[in-house]
């Protein structure tokens, strides 16, 4: 074929379908797989926790490196996750045929982007809820937050954001892998 006038482009004759790019279930299957391994890492974190933090001990670590191990744990539970549901939503999404191989990458990435979304949205209402039904004594009372616990929230928020934008991330190029051994294998 001879390059467009004045683009240096040569036209390519791929097959578009009028069907939706977006498969729910590679992305749900992702996103159930990510439930599922965040769910055993909180458990095996939860367990590791209870084993190290002894209060009544005079040994004990002090509450700040608890809240190091916590934030390390929460952040290798989000991008262990993000990579098991960012592989499955790539790897089970279904091959295009004739479509240029930037698409087919940005397809990829896009459904694991999904995946991660999908999970996360998922485990945040699951936690908003645990959190707002905590959040209340038993008289109805809500409970006023000290300056220390602010400053630990207002840590635990940027470190948390910072997980879920690098989780985004791994996710998508996990995907990009999954649809890569799709393809290739």
């Amino acid at each position: 074929m001879a390059a467009t006038p004045g683009t240096g482009r040569v036209p390519e004759t791929s097959v578009e379908s009028s069907a939706s790019a977006v498969e729910w279930t590679a992305i749900t299957a992702g996103a159930l797989g990510a439930i599922g391994i965040t769910i055993i890492l909180l458990t095996l974190g939860s367990g590791a926790g209870i084993a190290v933090a002894r209060p009544w001990a005079f040994n004990a670590p002090a509450p700040e490196t608890f809240g190091v191990y916590v934030a390390i744990g929460m952040i290798v539970t989000q991008w262990v996750a993000s990579a098991v549901c960012g592989y499955l939503s790539g790897r089970l999404r279904e091959k295009w045929v004739g479509i240029r191989t930037d698409e087919v990458f940005f397809r990829d990435t896009a459904h694991g982007f999904l995946a991660w979304a999908l999970a996360t949205v998922f485990m945040a209402a699951l936690f908003s809820i645990l959190a707002s039904t905590a959040a209340v004594t038993g008289d109805g009372a809500t409970i006023a937050p000290t300056a220390e616990a602010q400053k630990i929230a207002a840590s635990y928020s940027l470190f948390t954001g910072l997980s879920f934008l690098v989780g985004a991330f791994i996710a998508s190029v996990t995907a990009a892998w999954g649809g890569y051994d799709r393809d290739e294998m």
